[in-house]
């Protein structure tokens, strides 16, 4: 692909994404009522109403929440380069030698010095034998080592994710992501009762 049509796509997908934001705005302007008020004219923050002064204490619940997400969403971006190794490490054993590796393996094939044939080798070889087979080897060995960083990968990305769900599920034990949280009332004794304020005093006069 040449130079200028790679410059022409990124025009093009900018041109595209510019005329989207700045054409829906400005369709909004003009098909919307312009009616406002006192309430829309306030800060608009998630549906609350703006009441008091920012020096507050927020409630522990969210950043919990925030933690979470944030967890897993960095949990993402570490699996999609992850996942693009590991697919073409699992496809390695489907996916012929590249043309590189079969060029070098012909040029080194071409330039090693080869012993003298013997009479009538080179009516019982066919032409190129030898680079195939070379190429062949080339391949198997690809296979292998394609195999073994595979297992690699996926052994990694399952000791990463298992991290994570071990703290997931202690935290998920521990009652922490239930927004309401039922917390242990306390056992309160009260004032005895009558029955059990006579038979205390029963209790200590026949003690004594």
């Amino acid at each position: 692909m040449a130079d200028w049509t790679v410059a022409a796509y990124l025009l093009l997908f900018a041109g595209v994404a510019f005329a989207l934001v700045f054409g829906s705005l400005l369709l909004g302007r003009l098909l919307r009522p312009h009616q406002p008020s006192a309430a829309k004219l306030e800060p608009y923050e998630c549906g609350e109403p703006a009441v008091g002064t920012t020096d507050i204490q927020f409630d522990l619940r969210f950043y919990v929440v925030a933690l979470v997400f944030i967890i897993f969403e960095v949990e993402l971006a570490f699996f999609f380069p992850w996942a693009d190794v590991f697919g073409k490490l699992a496809q390695g054993h489907a996916v012929p030698v590249p043309v590189a590796v079969r060029h070098a393996a012909e040029s080194r094939a071409d330039h090693s010095p080869l012993p003298k044939p013997l009479p009538g080798a080179n009516d019982a070889l066919p032409a190129g034998s030898a680079n195939q087979a070379e190429v062949a080897q080339s391949n198997q060995e690809n296979e292998g080592i394609s195999r073994l960083f595979a297992l690699a990968a996926l052994a990694d990305i399952a000791v990463f994710f298992g991290v994570l769900l071990v703290g997931f599920a202690y935290v998920w034990s521990k009652g922490d992501l239930e927004w309401v949280k039922a917390m242990p009332r306390p056992v309160d004794a009260g004032p005895p009762t009558p029955a059990g304020a006579v038979a205390a005093v029963a209790s200590a006069t026949g003690r004594r």
